[in-house]
């Protein structure tokens, strides 16, 4: 799995920024890190000079064979904007995923337990 930065103007992507958006995409590449091809960071300065809370950090997971799971944080710093962004990336991910496979798995179960039980009475 791939991790693609993009910083637009306003924000400095220094060493340890790209450091800390790779360990807080750790725990999400351990727990889904097979089922996805790349997780692109975008991180924007919303309000420019103004400051406040204007940093924002967009995340765009890409399945393999699947659409894009977007998760997103606005906070006063990049770092914490990373932080709650990569929490509710893995929040959506696992929804995903886990409604994927309990229908995968109820489809597998429910056609062949039926198809058994109609054959065994006739």
């Amino acid at each position: 799995m791939q991790i693609q930065l993009n910083a637009a103007q306003g924000v400095a992507m220094s060493p340890a920024l790209e450091e800390h958006i790779h360990n807080k995409l750790e725990s999400v590449e351990k727990r889904f890190g097979e089922k996805l091809t790349r997780i692109e960071v975008y991180l924007t300065d919303v309000n420019g000079p103004k400051g406040g809370v204007n940093k924002k950090c967009k995340l765009e997971a890409r399945p393999r064979g699947g659409d894009p799971v977007m998760a997103e944080s606005l906070h006063e710093n990049a770092y914490d904007a990373v932080n709650g962004a990569a929490k509710r990336l893995e929040t959506v991910l696992g929804s995903r995923f886990g409604k994927l496979e309990r229908r995968t798995g109820a489809g597998r179960q429910s056609p062949v337990a039926e198809g058994e039980g109609e054959g065994d009475e006739g």
